[in-house]
Protein backbone atom coordinates (compact mmCIF):
# COMPACT_ATOMS: atom_id res chain seq x y z
CA UNK A 1 0.00 0.00 0.00
CA UNK A 2 0.99 3.22 -0.50
CA UNK A 3 3.18 5.27 2.22
CA UNK A 4 1.07 8.67 1.85
CA UNK A 5 3.18 10.07 5.19
CA UNK A 6 5.83 10.70 3.17
CA UNK A 7 4.50 12.72 0.39
CA UNK A 8 4.91 16.47 0.46
CA UNK A 9 1.39 17.75 0.35
CA UNK A 10 0.65 15.98 3.38
CA UNK A 11 3.80 16.86 5.46
CA UNK A 12 2.56 20.43 4.65
CA UNK A 13 -1.00 20.23 6.21
CA UNK A 14 -1.86 21.78 9.85
CA UNK A 15 -3.59 18.35 10.63
CA UNK A 16 -2.06 17.29 13.42
CA UNK A 17 0.12 20.49 14.57
CA UNK A 18 -0.48 23.16 17.09
CA UNK A 19 -1.86 26.12 15.25
CA UNK A 20 -3.62 29.04 15.98
CA UNK A 21 -7.08 29.92 16.11
CA UNK A 22 -8.14 33.40 13.58
CA UNK A 23 -11.84 34.81 14.04
CA UNK A 24 -11.40 37.56 10.89
CA UNK A 25 -12.05 36.03 7.84
CA UNK A 26 -9.30 33.98 6.26
CA UNK A 27 -9.65 32.34 2.74
CA UNK A 28 -5.54 31.48 3.27
CA UNK A 29 -6.92 28.52 5.82
CA UNK A 30 -8.07 26.27 3.57
CA UNK A 31 -5.56 23.60 2.37
CA UNK A 32 -6.69 20.62 -0.11
CA UNK A 33 -5.00 17.24 -0.35
CA UNK A 34 -4.93 16.16 -3.93
CA UNK A 35 -6.97 12.66 -4.19
CA UNK A 36 -4.78 11.39 -6.78
CA UNK A 37 -2.72 10.14 -3.70
CA UNK A 38 -5.13 7.24 -2.22
CA UNK A 39 -6.11 6.67 -6.49
CA UNK A 40 -2.92 5.87 -7.74
CA UNK A 41 -2.32 3.19 -5.00
CA UNK A 42 -6.27 1.84 -5.90
CA UNK A 43 -5.28 1.74 -10.22
CA UNK A 44 -7.73 4.95 -10.85
CA UNK A 45 -5.27 7.64 -12.08
CA UNK A 46 -4.26 6.63 -15.56
CA UNK A 47 -2.23 9.18 -18.02
CA UNK A 48 -1.94 9.73 -21.67
CA UNK A 49 0.82 10.01 -24.25
CA UNK A 50 1.40 13.29 -23.01
CA UNK A 51 1.04 13.14 -19.42
CA UNK A 52 -2.44 14.11 -18.63
CA UNK A 53 -4.83 12.50 -16.72
CA UNK A 54 -7.52 10.38 -18.28
CA UNK A 55 -10.91 9.59 -16.51
CA UNK A 56 -10.88 6.46 -15.50
CA UNK A 57 -13.46 6.72 -12.37
CA UNK A 58 -15.39 3.32 -12.33
CA UNK A 59 -18.23 5.42 -9.85
CA UNK A 60 -19.76 8.89 -9.22
CA UNK A 61 -20.75 10.07 -6.72
CA UNK A 62 -19.68 13.35 -4.15
CA UNK A 63 -18.76 14.08 -0.26
CA UNK A 64 -21.40 15.63 1.55
CA UNK A 65 -20.26 18.06 4.68
CA UNK A 66 -22.09 19.83 7.84
CA UNK A 67 -21.28 22.10 9.23
CA UNK A 68 -22.89 23.21 12.70
CA UNK A 69 -20.69 25.73 13.73
CA UNK A 70 -20.68 28.53 11.48
CA UNK A 71 -21.19 32.10 12.83
CA UNK A 72 -21.26 35.80 11.51
CA UNK A 73 -21.49 39.34 12.36
CA UNK A 74 -24.28 41.20 11.44
CA UNK A 75 -23.72 44.57 9.90
CA UNK A 76 -24.96 45.95 12.97
CA UNK A 77 -22.58 43.23 15.13
CA UNK A 78 -25.28 41.16 16.14
CA UNK A 79 -24.12 37.19 15.94
CA UNK A 80 -25.94 35.08 13.29
CA UNK A 81 -25.70 30.93 13.34
CA UNK A 82 -26.09 28.71 10.69
CA UNK A 83 -25.81 25.46 9.96
CA UNK A 84 -24.04 24.24 6.33
CA UNK A 85 -24.38 21.90 3.87
CA UNK A 86 -21.73 21.15 1.56
CA UNK A 87 -21.41 18.95 -1.40
CA UNK A 88 -17.81 18.61 -3.18
CA UNK A 89 -17.66 16.34 -6.51
CA UNK A 90 -15.90 13.27 -6.55
CA UNK A 91 -14.29 14.20 -9.61
CA UNK A 92 -12.57 17.47 -7.93
CA UNK A 93 -9.30 17.42 -7.97
CA UNK A 94 -8.66 18.03 -3.88
CA UNK A 95 -10.20 16.95 -0.73
CA UNK A 96 -10.54 19.74 1.59
CA UNK A 97 -8.38 19.00 4.67
CA UNK A 98 -11.04 18.81 7.57
CA UNK A 99 -8.68 20.88 10.48
CA UNK A 100 -8.22 23.60 7.53
CA UNK A 101 -12.14 23.54 7.06
CA UNK A 102 -12.39 24.45 10.89
CA UNK A 103 -9.91 26.77 11.18
CA UNK A 104 -11.54 28.47 7.82
CA UNK A 105 -15.30 28.25 8.89
CA UNK A 106 -13.69 29.92 12.89
CA UNK A 107 -12.55 32.72 11.25
CA UNK A 108 -15.82 34.13 9.96
CA UNK A 109 -16.47 34.63 13.65
CA UNK A 110 -15.76 38.01 14.10
CA UNK A 111 -16.14 39.30 10.30
CA UNK A 112 -19.33 40.89 9.72
CA UNK A 113 -21.33 40.38 6.16
CA UNK A 114 -24.55 42.36 4.80
CA UNK A 115 -26.42 39.01 4.28
CA UNK A 116 -26.28 35.15 4.33
CA UNK A 117 -26.25 35.61 0.43
CA UNK A 118 -22.86 36.97 0.87
CA UNK A 119 -21.70 34.36 3.10
CA UNK A 120 -22.88 31.70 0.70
CA UNK A 121 -21.25 32.90 -2.32
CA UNK A 122 -17.92 33.65 -0.42
CA UNK A 123 -17.82 30.34 1.06
CA UNK A 124 -18.93 28.79 -2.84
CA UNK A 125 -16.07 31.28 -4.25
CA UNK A 126 -13.18 29.72 -1.51
CA UNK A 127 -14.37 26.16 -1.45
CA UNK A 128 -14.44 25.74 -5.29
CA UNK A 129 -10.97 26.88 -5.51
CA UNK A 130 -9.36 24.96 -3.01
CA UNK A 131 -11.11 21.96 -4.47
CA UNK A 132 -10.52 22.33 -8.04
CA UNK A 133 -14.23 22.35 -8.81
CA UNK A 134 -17.45 24.40 -8.48
CA UNK A 135 -18.73 23.36 -4.88
CA UNK A 136 -22.32 23.50 -3.59
CA UNK A 137 -23.05 25.41 -0.31
CA UNK A 138 -26.65 25.87 1.15
CA UNK A 139 -27.19 27.49 4.25
CA UNK A 140 -29.73 26.68 7.10
CA UNK A 141 -31.22 27.74 10.32
CA UNK A 142 -30.66 25.94 13.51
CA UNK A 143 -33.99 25.24 13.75
CA UNK A 144 -34.84 23.71 10.40
CA UNK A 145 -32.76 22.22 8.22
CA UNK A 146 -34.78 19.31 6.58
CA UNK A 147 -31.62 17.36 5.32
CA UNK A 148 -30.45 16.59 8.84
CA UNK A 149 -33.93 14.98 10.20
CA UNK A 150 -33.06 11.65 11.81
CA UNK A 151 -33.58 9.33 9.65
CA UNK A 152 -36.63 6.70 9.62
CA UNK A 153 -35.76 3.53 10.03
CA UNK A 154 -35.76 1.18 6.31
CA UNK A 155 -37.07 -1.32 6.07
CA UNK A 156 -34.98 -2.29 3.16
CA UNK A 157 -31.52 -1.86 5.12
CA UNK A 158 -30.58 -5.00 6.41
CA UNK A 159 -28.14 -4.84 9.39
CA UNK A 160 -25.09 -7.09 9.23
CA UNK A 161 -23.87 -6.40 12.70
CA UNK A 162 -24.96 -9.55 13.71
CA UNK A 163 -23.44 -11.89 12.53
CA UNK A 164 -21.47 -14.15 14.67
CA UNK A 165 -18.28 -14.33 13.63
CA UNK A 166 -14.60 -14.39 15.53
CA UNK A 167 -11.88 -11.84 14.91
CA UNK A 168 -8.08 -11.72 15.83
CA UNK A 169 -6.83 -9.70 13.08
CA UNK A 170 -7.48 -6.11 12.58
CA UNK A 171 -5.47 -4.83 9.67
CA UNK A 172 -7.01 -3.90 6.69
CA UNK A 173 -7.85 -6.76 3.89
CA UNK A 174 -8.75 -7.10 0.85
CA UNK A 175 -8.33 -10.62 0.12
CA UNK A 176 -11.10 -11.49 2.92
CA UNK A 177 -13.86 -10.57 -0.16
CA UNK A 178 -12.44 -13.32 -2.29
CA UNK A 179 -14.80 -15.56 -0.35
CA UNK A 180 -17.80 -13.31 -0.70
CA UNK A 181 -19.95 -14.87 -2.38
CA UNK A 182 -22.28 -16.81 -0.82
CA UNK A 183 -22.30 -19.53 -3.86
CA UNK A 184 -18.83 -20.14 -2.73
CA UNK A 185 -19.95 -21.42 0.75
CA UNK A 186 -22.93 -22.47 0.45
CA UNK A 187 -22.65 -25.47 -3.07
CA UNK A 188 -26.54 -25.50 -3.13
CA UNK A 189 -27.14 -21.98 -4.20
CA UNK A 190 -27.08 -21.55 -7.73
CA UNK A 191 -23.95 -19.31 -8.93
CA UNK A 192 -26.06 -17.54 -11.24
CA UNK A 193 -29.21 -15.66 -9.12
CA UNK A 194 -29.41 -11.84 -8.93
CA UNK A 195 -29.73 -10.47 -5.37
CA UNK A 196 -30.63 -6.62 -4.39
CA UNK A 197 -29.33 -5.97 -1.09
CA UNK A 198 -29.61 -2.99 1.04
CA UNK A 199 -26.76 -3.53 4.00
CA UNK A 200 -25.36 -1.55 7.05
CA UNK A 201 -22.91 -1.83 9.30
CA UNK A 202 -22.62 0.35 12.38
CA UNK A 203 -18.92 -1.10 13.25
CA UNK A 204 -17.25 0.95 10.80
CA UNK A 205 -14.01 2.50 12.14
CA UNK A 206 -11.06 3.60 10.82
CA UNK A 207 -7.91 6.51 11.94
CA UNK A 208 -7.06 9.45 10.53
CA UNK A 209 -3.91 9.49 8.18
CA UNK A 210 -1.39 11.56 9.52
CA UNK A 211 -3.21 12.37 13.14
CA UNK A 212 -4.28 8.71 13.73
CA UNK A 213 -7.36 9.86 16.18
CA UNK A 214 -10.45 7.42 15.54
CA UNK A 215 -12.58 7.84 12.77
CA UNK A 216 -16.56 6.17 13.14
CA UNK A 217 -18.68 5.70 10.61
CA UNK A 218 -22.00 3.80 9.55
CA UNK A 219 -21.60 2.46 6.21
CA UNK A 220 -24.62 1.47 3.90
CA UNK A 221 -23.76 -0.74 0.58
CA UNK A 222 -26.59 -1.28 -1.95
CA UNK A 223 -26.12 -3.66 -4.14
CA UNK A 224 -27.24 -5.81 -7.45
CA UNK A 225 -25.34 -8.85 -8.29
CA UNK A 226 -24.51 -12.18 -6.69
CA UNK A 227 -25.23 -12.42 -3.08
CA UNK A 228 -22.83 -11.16 -0.82
CA UNK A 229 -21.60 -13.33 2.16
CA UNK A 230 -22.62 -10.89 5.34
CA UNK A 231 -20.34 -12.79 7.45
CA UNK A 232 -17.51 -11.78 5.10
CA UNK A 233 -18.42 -8.60 4.74
CA UNK A 234 -18.35 -8.01 8.22
CA UNK A 235 -15.01 -9.30 8.97
CA UNK A 236 -13.66 -7.17 6.11
CA UNK A 237 -15.21 -3.65 7.22
CA UNK A 238 -13.98 -4.47 10.49
CA UNK A 239 -10.74 -4.86 8.80
CA UNK A 240 -10.17 -1.14 8.59
CA UNK A 241 -10.17 -0.85 12.13
CA UNK A 242 -6.58 -0.10 12.50
CA UNK A 243 -6.13 1.19 9.22
CA UNK A 244 -5.19 4.83 8.67
CA UNK A 245 -6.75 6.66 5.61
CA UNK A 246 -9.04 9.81 4.92
CA UNK A 247 -12.73 9.10 5.01
CA UNK A 248 -12.85 9.59 1.25
CA UNK A 249 -10.30 7.42 0.59
CA UNK A 250 -12.29 4.29 2.85
CA UNK A 251 -15.00 4.56 1.13
CA UNK A 252 -13.50 4.75 -2.26
CA UNK A 253 -11.51 1.49 -1.35
CA UNK A 254 -14.45 -0.33 -0.19
CA UNK A 255 -15.83 0.48 -2.90
CA UNK A 256 -13.31 -0.41 -5.55
CA UNK A 257 -12.91 -3.60 -3.76
CA UNK A 258 -16.73 -4.59 -3.26
CA UNK A 259 -16.25 -4.60 -7.33
CA UNK A 260 -12.83 -5.92 -7.96
CA UNK A 261 -13.71 -9.27 -5.91
CA UNK A 262 -17.71 -9.64 -6.42
CA UNK A 263 -17.97 -7.80 -10.01
CA UNK A 264 -21.61 -6.31 -9.24
CA UNK A 265 -23.60 -5.11 -11.36
CA UNK A 266 -25.10 -2.25 -9.69
CA UNK A 267 -23.01 -0.49 -6.10
CA UNK A 268 -23.68 2.54 -4.15
CA UNK A 269 -21.29 3.06 -0.64
CA UNK A 270 -22.07 5.71 1.47
CA UNK A 271 -20.62 6.66 4.67
CA UNK A 272 -21.67 8.46 7.53
CA UNK A 273 -19.14 9.33 9.47
CA UNK A 274 -19.91 10.86 12.92
CA UNK A 275 -18.74 14.53 13.32
CA UNK A 276 -15.36 15.66 14.76
CA UNK A 277 -14.80 19.69 15.49
CA UNK A 278 -18.22 20.75 14.25
CA UNK A 279 -18.60 19.27 10.88
CA UNK A 280 -18.78 15.67 9.40
CA UNK A 281 -18.20 14.00 6.47
CA UNK A 282 -20.51 11.46 4.28
CA UNK A 283 -18.37 10.10 1.31
CA UNK A 284 -20.94 8.79 -1.21
CA UNK A 285 -20.02 6.83 -4.18
CA UNK A 286 -21.76 5.06 -6.81
CA UNK A 287 -22.02 3.14 -10.21
CA UNK A 288 -24.91 4.48 -11.19
CA UNK A 289 -26.31 7.56 -8.91
CA UNK A 290 -24.58 10.89 -8.44
CA UNK A 291 -26.53 12.43 -5.88
CA UNK A 292 -26.09 11.54 -2.10
CA UNK A 293 -29.30 10.85 -0.63
CA UNK A 294 -29.45 12.17 3.41
CA UNK A 295 -30.96 12.20 6.69
CA UNK A 296 -28.80 12.36 9.57
CA UNK A 297 -27.95 9.28 11.69
CA UNK A 298 -28.96 8.97 15.55
CA UNK A 299 -24.86 8.66 15.83
CA UNK A 300 -24.24 11.88 13.95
Amino acid sequence: MANYQNSKELSQLTLGKSTQYCSEYNADLLQGVPRSLNRDDLGLNQQDNQGDSLPSLPFTGEDVWYGYELSWLNEKGKPIVAVAEFRFACTSENIVESKSFKLYLNSFNQTRFASIKDVQLLLIKDLSKISGAPAKVSLFGVDYCPALEIAKSNDKNVCIDGADISIDDYQYNAQLLASAHKSESSPDEDNNDLVEEHLVSHLLKSNCLITNQPDWASVYIHYRGKAIDHSVLLQYLISFRQHNEFHEQCVERIYCDLQKFCQLQELTVFARYTRRGGLDINPFRSSHIATAPFARTLRQ
